[in-house]
């Protein structure tokens, strides 16, 4: 078939004929197998037939000349495929092509670069040629982007704060929203969000019966989880009767679907079906996979119920081979959760002290594995020696610190980790060792082209209480950098005038104007009744406070009158009279008392003895203070001893 016909074909058909399409390109292939137009047309029917594998085929033997020319449908067939960078790759190069700037949105989003995916769709939201059909998806997308940055743990970047009235029209963006604020632990706004979107989606006129189930699926198993987590076992049962796991299409879904069925049905008690039931779905590939966070929890899920079975060889096997491909160290949730399961496997169900030798032993081969140390640092805090989880902790971040691999001593300072070690000392009251922690993690971070801004914002205030000047002048520095970074924040504007005021406070009066007044901040608080109430103190004016009651407690009982001790029935002899005063030579060696009188001649002698102004004997002068004789040495040396019976 020549081109000519070709295009005659093209102009005739509709979006039905696909196959009809197909087969006519290959028919002109079949002739000339270089006709560049009639492969063009063969990899967009394939893409209408999702024969995504074809087409890529195609793409590989038209050669460079094909994938410049469909660059386009290159990149969306390598999406499709599973291989969402090699997709970026393609469509990043396409300059002022929306729909290459949507795909790498989508395809940006499956690669879990939600910052970048934020930023084009924010782009797209701001070009002034979108069309208003792009609006609904651009909105529904958004919501499912910011969700995703609050799980990777990037709130700060997330610009939906509560749905709008055109969010809560379409059932897709309550269920996003519902997303975002699962990821925010809200789960009661989660909870009324799905109930909405599932309301939406029944009453949706845009969808088929068959759509509708479909979409009704996954909804039910986030409301399963949101149930599961509030503790609503009565409602999460009648969930778990709309769920059909067989029926949900994507292997991903499915999985977390049997994963929440499973737990909220309450197989735990028989680990071994527990077992066996979240061991029948198979792993999902391609363009259905889980995202990493929830990979990892479903991972952790499958190891715990291994140990469950004690299946501790193949956990170690396993964990290990994984950890030994892994970064090392890693600040990566997943990769940490390994070495924690494959210590547990190595602890055989022991826990407490038994655990903390075969977690402490691990901890001395991979010194730097911040799964091991922080498992032993928790085992050490449950046991109450918040001592020794600090060391433990300090220890491996000295070999981090000294390590010349920049990775190592990103890691170091990593806010998480650091995080954990200023809770630690804070538990022990060690401030001088939090502000010099905060002082070294602001000076790394500083030097970074990206930075932790929340960080820098606790070390800046917790500089800004230390009375050392260079403290003070790392404090003003700070805030300063943060102040020109972000004008609008006023936690920055804050800590930049306070850090600054001191200083020269005509550098920052301008700023000060915008900071809220003092009279309005303290507008609803009623000083008299937190006055007659009583205020806490803080920690350094309740020791001065203690130091002050303890010193007044060293004056004289003579200005004091002595608070009567309440003294147990079951210490009282059996004797006891309340009314009689109790003797007060009591305490005092019988012989000591003045009611003593010594019996005898022997004691009368003695007794006279030790009476001060009595006649002085030669024997009491061979007595000791106490009374007792003293032994006079004897001369002659064995004289002294008595000789043995026995023959001569």
């Amino acid at each position: 078939m020549s081109t000519q016909s070709l295009s005659s074909l093209l102009q005739r058909a509709s979006i039905d004929d696909h196959e009809e399409v197909l087969r006519s390109c290959d028919a002109a292939l079949a002739k000339s197998s270089s006709d560049l137009q009639a492969q063009h047309v063969k990899v967009v029917a394939l893409l209408k037939l999702d024969r995504y594998e074809d087409c890529l085929r195609v793409f590989e033997d038209g050669g460079d000349n094909l994938k410049k020319r469909a660059a386009l449908e290159y990149g969306y067939a390598l999406y499709k495929s599973g291989q969402p960078e090699e997709a970026i790759d393609v469509v990043s190069d396409l300059v002022n092509d929306r729909g290459a700037r949507h795909l790498e949105a989508q395809a940006s989003y499956r690669a879990e670069k939600f910052r970048r995916t934020a930023e084009l769709y924010g782009e797209l939201a701001r070009d002034p040629a979108s069309v208003s059909s792009e609006e609904h998806d651009l909105r529904i997308n958004s919501w499912a982007t910011d969700a995703q940055l609050q799980w990777k743990g990037h709130p700060e970047l997330v610009r939906h704060t509560r749905p709008t009235r055109d969010d809560l029209e379409a059932f897709e963006t309550v269920y996003n929203a519902a997303c975002l604020s699962i990821a925010k632990g809200e789960f009661d706004q989660a909870g009324m969000l799905l109930k909405r979107a599932k309301e939406l989606c029944r009453t949706s006129e845009d969808l088929t019966p068959e759509d509708r189930d479909a979409e009704l699926l996954p909804i039910a198993v986030q409301q399963l989880y949101v149930l599961i987590c509030q503790g609503k076992s009565g409602e999460a049962e009648s969930i778990l009767e709309e769920i059909s796991i067989q029926e949900i299409p994507e292997l991903s879904t499915r999985r977390i679907g049997q994963n929440n069925v499973a737990i909220a049905r309450g197989t735990v008690a028989n680990p071994y079906a527990l077992y066996k039931t979240l061991h029948e779905i198979p792993n999902s590939t391609d363009n259905d996979k889980l995202f990493n966070y929830q990979n990892t929890i479903i991972t952790g899920n499958l190891h715990a119920v291994d140990l469950l079975v004690h299946k501790y060889d193949g956990i170690i096997r396993s964990t290990s081979k994984a950890l030994s491909s892994a970064p090392y160290p890693s600040t990566e949730a997943a990769t940490n959760l390994l070495s924690v399961y494959n210590v547990a496997a190595h602890a055989k169900g022991e826990t407490g002290t038994s655990a903390l030798k075969a977690i402490l032993s691990a901890v001395d081969r991979r010194p730097k594995d911040l799964g091991l140390v922080l498992t032993a640092v928790q085992l050490y805090v449950s046991l109450g020696n918040t001592t020794s989880a600090i060391a433990t902790l300090e220890k491996s971040l000295q070999l981090l610190e000294e390590s010349i691999s920049e990775q190592d001593k990103e890691t170091r300072f990593n806010p998480g980790l650091l995080s954990v070690l200023i809770a630690l000392y804070k538990r022990e009251g060690r401030r001088t060792q939090i502000r010099a922690e905060m002082a070294k993690a602001a000076v790394f971070w500083k030097e970074q082209a990206t930075h932790p801004t929340s960080l820098l914002r606790a070390a800046g205030a917790s500089l800004l209480h230390s009375t050392l000047a260079s403290d003070s002048a790392q404090a003003a520095d700070l805030f300063k950098s943060l102040y020109q970074n972000t004008p609008d924040d006023l936690f920055a504007v804050a800590g930049y005038v306070a850090s600054h005021a001191a200083i020269d406070y005509s550098q920052v009066e301008a700023q000060a104007k915008y900071l809220p007044p003092v009279e309005d901040l303290i507008s609803d608080i009623d000083v008299a009744s937190l006055e007659a109430a009583g205020v806490s103190p803080s920690s350094s004016t309740a020791a001065a406070t203690a130091a002050a009651i303890a010193g007044a407690r060293k004056r004289t009982a003579d200005n004091k009158e002595r608070t009567v001790k309440r003294i147990r029935k079951s210490r009282l002899p059996k004797d006891y009279d309340p009314s009689k005063a109790a003797d007060p030579e009591r305490w005092l060696p019988l012989r000591d008392r003045s009611t003593y009188r010594p019996r005898g001649r022997k004691g009368k002698q003695r007794a006279a003895e030790r009476t001060q102004g009595g006649v002085v004997t030669d024997r009491s002068e061979e007595t000791t203070p106490s009374g007792a004789q003293q032994q006079k040495p004897q001369g002659g040396g064995a004289s002294s001893k008595k000789k043995k019976k026995g023959k001569r």
